[in-house]
């Protein structure tokens, strides 16, 4: 069986090297819809897949952190990097580029990350991520499924270079959270939400 959350958030972001001269020679926004997309033959103690309300703790948090943020790629041009830095108390930087194609790889590796160090307390079994969709638009979306999120033909998604923010930090309960997940710290789910 297949669940689905839908988050959203709004974000601006430049494309370097795409096709359209609007996209990547001008700093842009977009209302972004994420869909993920989780998956187990098994159902826990409520008969759920997974409790759509235990996604709102860390999953939800890191989608949060793009939310009026700046996604800046770390290819770009190094003053281009400093400015959006200096003017913009809330930025993202990726090891690729922020076209909805990465996000959407971006995405699944670190929710994937999350809920793979996660302990359940409900009942909750073999519970993965099916995929995540990334809707840069209303007619156009990127899906990501495990094999694009780790693909060393579509660039490797390293957690230890995707740096947020320090004012994003601070938004966090904890604000080390990004830093106990890349060491690969256990959470475990609250009985409850």
């Amino acid at each position: 069986m297949i669940i689905r959350k839908l988050f959203k958030f709004e974000n601006v972001h430049i494309v370097r090297g795409c096709s359209t001269v609007r996209c990547r020679s001008s700093l842009h926004g977009h209302s972004y819809k994420i869909e993920l997309l989780f998956e187990s033959n098994f159902l826990d103690n409520a008969q759920m897949v997974y409790d759509f309300g235990l996604m709102k703790q860390n999953m939800k948090a890191f989608i949060d952190c793009f939310d009026h943020a700046v996604t800046i790629w770390d290819k770009d041009d190094e003053n281009y990097i400093r400015d959006m830095k200096k003017y913009s108390d809330r930025w993202i930087q990726l090891p690729v580029s922020p076209s909805a194609e990465q996000f959407s790889r971006v995405i699944f590796v670190m929710i994937d990350r999350i809920l793979k160090l996660t302990k359940t307390v409900n009942g909750e079994r073999e519970v993965k991520l099916n995929s995540i969709i990334v809707h840069e638009t209303d007619t156009g979306y990127a899906q990501c499924f495990a094999q694009d999120a780790y693909s060393e033909n579509m660039g490797i998604i390293d957690l230890e270079t995707i740096i947020f923010s320090d004012t994003i930090k601070n938004d966090w309960s904890d604000t080390e959270l990004w830093e106990k997940i890349k060491r690969g710290e256990s959470f475990i789910n609250p009985l409850s939400v």
